[in-house]
């Protein structure tokens, strides 16, 4: 009998997993599809948020602990619940989704705000830069490696959820998942997984080397 390793190699290395409509390609196209849809909403919602807030040092605690009742929530349920009230379609994994990645976008970019020196601010506004500039020019670039922390954090953890996007009909990596439990193939099951952390790895590290790219050289050193 075939060893595990060998049947996942198999499972690998066989035509039909890399052409057709159940390809490993094209369910990684719909997987990162619904990662990056998802990521693109919740960054619209909780940086603004959170980085208008450490600038202007209000209603911080308020902000957090709203956007951290995402946490309590468990994102299966969630999607039940919306796929109960809307229907099959995108809307109830993206609505669970933005709710996961939410909390630690606007937490790390409250906190990164509120961690620059009030002196370096002081100094900012004695030379004559307007709020914007301060913001911009001086604030969010200190704020940023924890800014970007927030938003890998979130990276990870929305394109590991996404594969709950299986459970109501929907395609992506979740598919070899399901399917496979389903089915009783152990091999799919373990590729599938496999794909899973193999793209986590990979949006971390282009998260990596784009907060290396933006953040400032000073900072880098």
């Amino acid at each position: 009998m075939p060893s595990l390793l060998s049947q996942i190699t198999g499972w690998f290395s066989a035509s039909g997993q890399w052409y057709g409509g159940d390809s490993i390609p094209y369910r990684v196209l719909q997987h990162v599809y619904y990662f990056s849809v998802s990521m693109g909403v919740a960054a619209a919602i909780a940086l603004p948020v959170g980085i208008g807030l450490g600038h202007f040092g209000r209603g911080g605690l308020l902000a957090i602990n709203i956007a951290n009742v995402g946490r309590a929530v468990p994102s299966f349920g969630l999607i039940i619940l919306m796929f109960l009230l809307v229907g099959v379609g995108f809307v109830p994994v993206l609505v669970a989704l933005v709710a996961l990645a939410v909390p630690p976008m606007v937490t790390n970019s409250y906190v990164g705000m509120r961690a620059v020196d009030p002196a370096v601010r002081q100094a900012a506004e004695a030379i004559g830069m307007t709020g914007w500039q301060r913001l911009m020019q001086v604030e969010l670039p200190i704020a940023l490696p924890l800014v970007m922390a927030g938003v890998r954090t979130s990276a990870i953890q929305v394109v590991s959820t996404a594969t709950l996007a299986a459970y109501v009909g929907l395609g992506g990596l979740g598919r070899y998942l399901i399917d496979g439990l389903a089915q009783h193939q152990l091999t799919q099951v373990v590729g599938g997984a496999i794909v899973v952390a193999l793209l986590a790895l990979l949006v971390e590290c282009v998260l990596a080397g784009l907060q290396r790219l933006i953040t400032p050289k000073g900072l880098a050193t």
